[in-house]
């Protein structure tokens, strides 16, 4: 009797080849995140401009309408030239509501 016989020998085991599919992650999507804010001084236009740069704002005007037409006029002046120098594009509706829409968001006008 040998001492091989005692230690059994390593087998050298066939390499097989196994083919792996690899799998296209799909990019998340992010959500467009719309906010509803409320104009009435004029700290407000700052914060809604800077809202409008991330995403969709949609501003209550009513109310400062129905308040004061002139100031309402002048803070719509600020928010204007706020928006022309941002890139950001802004459309008012009939109901007294306006939209504010980042560069990344394009408003079709029909």
């Amino acid at each position: 009797m040998a001492i091989s016989d005692f230690f059994p020998t390593s087998k050298k085991e066939e390499l097989k080849e196994v083919e792996v599919e690899e799998t296209e992650e799909t990019p998340k999507e992010e959500k467009i995140k719309i906010k509803v804010e409320k104009i009435s001084k004029s700290e407000d236009v700052d914060k809604v401009v800077r809202l409008a740069r991330q995403m969709i704002v949609i501003v209550k005007t009513q109310e400062l309408m129905k308040r004061d037409y002139g100031y309402m006029q002048t803070l719509l002046a600020k928010l204007k030239k706020a928006c022309k120098q941002n890139n950001i594009d802004l459309v008012g509706t009939s109901d007294g509501y306006l939209i504010l829409a980042p560069s990344f968001v394009e408003i079709v006008r029909e």
